[in-house]
């Protein structure tokens, strides 16, 4: 990998990142090292899987041909990063471990011995990337706006606006869960794609009424409009939740109570009803 605009010249700073899994840590740390510096180009190369002596003779052949060089090495088997410490310095290459001394400080620490796998970090970079996933897919699917994710959805929300619908989902993408929610309304009939819905995925979220109300109203008055809108009418709210129900009985969906309940409370309970235990609360 090459820093935009720079070259591979032999008089360039060479930074040569050496891993057993992927390189990406040392990489970061390169490069976040190089920011602090106002001048001079650099020159990134990245060797991941290096498990083996073989491997390493590829890289110190190339690093020879490097008159300034720095060596970032991310590797935890021990005969081979004690090989690599070796050959650089019988070449005379600054070599900075990245990870070692961070490991064999938690050891005492945490009063037990590292794994020592190569490729550990990496399996923490894919949770990091299912919850992104997730994060894009609430985005996607949120508010009923394209009814076709939720074949692929972990969890379904169903519920009139302004019951938490969003908040939850986001909380739980975080956790890497995949979440659609479908708003509600009495004059919408139910959508085909929420009847085919497999009924263990499916959440009913309500409200009371009175708090529902204001919750509405305050909304109002954020968009400039005034707080007697059909919108923010008891009336018509307690029509609305009415109808909820109704369509949560016929699913045979559970349904959460959010009145008085934070995100996180919210997020637990539609868990604890899709994993078939009870509630807290």
């Amino acid at each position: 990998m090459e820093e935009p605009g720079g070259d591979a010249a032999g008089s360039e700073a060479v930074i040569f990142v050496v891993s057993d899994a992927l390189g990406e840590t040392a990489e970061l740390v390169a490069r976040a090292a190089v920011s602090q510096f106002d001048s001079g180009r650099f020159h990134v190369r990245r060797f991941p899987h290096v498990v083996d002596e073989h491997h390493l003779d590829e890289v110190f052949r190339l690093l020879r041909d490097h008159p300034r060089v720095l060596l970032l090495y991310t590797v935890i088997v021990p005969e081979v990063r004690d090989s690599l410490r070796r050959r650089a310095q019988a070449l005379g290459i600054m070599a900075v471990d990245v990870l070692g001394p961070v490991v064999d400080a938690l050891e005492p620490i945490l009063n037990r011995p590292p794994a020592r796998r190569p490729g550990l970090s990496h399996r923490l970079d894919e949770a990091y990337f299912r919850r992104v996933e997730a994060v894009e897919f609430a985005v996607k699917y949120d508010d009923g706006k394209d009814l076709r994710g939720l074949e692929s959805a972990d969890i379904i929300l169903l519920g009139v606006s302004r019951t938490s619908k969003t908040p939850v989902s986001m909380y739980l993408a975080h956790r890497s869960l995949k979440v659609a929610n479908v708003p509600l309304l009495p004059e919408v009939p139910m959508a085909p794609e929420v009847l085919r819905a497999p009924r263990n995925k499916l959440v009913g979220l309500v409200i009371q009424a009175e708090v529902l109300q204001q919750i509405r109203a305050r909304r109002l008055e954020l968009i400039g409009l005034g707080p007697n809108a059909r919108y923010a009418d008891v009336g018509r709210i307690r029509e609305e939740l009415a109808h909820a129900r109704q369509v949560f009985a016929a699913l045979g969906c559970p349904v959460v109570d959010v009145t008085g309940l934070a995100v996180e409370e919210t997020a637990e309970r539609v868990l604890a009803f899709l994993e078939g235990g009870v509630p807290p609360g």
